[in-house]
C-alpha cells in the first residue's frame, strides 16, 4: 500500500491554488469565463434547477474554465520556445483559443436548454414566450 503523505497532498492543492490564481490575475478571459460560471450557478439557484441540470452545468463550467487553464499553459510553453511574431505561433495560439470558443458555445447552448423553459413563463405576459 502506497503510504498517505498529507503534507505532501496539501502542498499539491496548494500550488494548483496557486496555478489558477496566477492566471486568474493575468488572464482576462479567465476572469470572465470565472464571472459568467458564477452567474449560471446564481441563475440555477434562482431558478431552481434539478441535480440533473446542477451536474451538466457544473460539467460544461469545470470543461470551460479547465480548458482555459490549459490555453494558458499552451501559449506560455509556445512563447518560451518560438517567437511571438512567428505564424506558426499564431496559428497555435489561436487554434487553442477555437477550442475554447468551441467550449464557450457548446455551454452556452446547454444554458439555454436549461433556463430557457424556466425563464418563458415570465415572458409569455409580454407576448414573447
Amino acid at each position: 500500500m502506497i503510504p498517505f503523505d498529507a503534507h505532501r497532498l496539501a502542498k499539491s492543492f496548494s500550488d494548483a491554488m496557486r496555478g489558477i490564481l496566477l492566471v486568474f490575475k493575468e488572464e482576462q478571459s479567465f476572469r470572465i469565463q470565472v464571472l459568467a460560471g458564477a452567474g449560471v450557478l446564481v441563475c440555477a439557484a434562482a431558478l431552481r434547477a434539478s441535480p440533473l441540470e446542477w451536474l451538466v452545468l457544473l460539467a460544461v463550467i469545470g470543461a470551460v474554465l479547465s480548458l482555459e487553464l490549459v490555453n494558458s499553459v499552451f501559449e506560455r510553453v509556445i512563447d518560451a520556445f518560438k517567437p511571438r511574431l512567428h505564424p506558426a505561433v499564431r496559428d497555435m495560439k489561436d487554434i487553442m483559443a477555437g477550442v475554447v470558443l468551441i467550449a464557450s458555445l457548446i455551454a452556452a447552448v446547454v444554458g439555454l436548454f436549461v433556463f430557457v423553459p424556466r425563464l418563458a413563463p415570465f415572458f409569455r405576459p409580454l407576448g414573447l414566450g
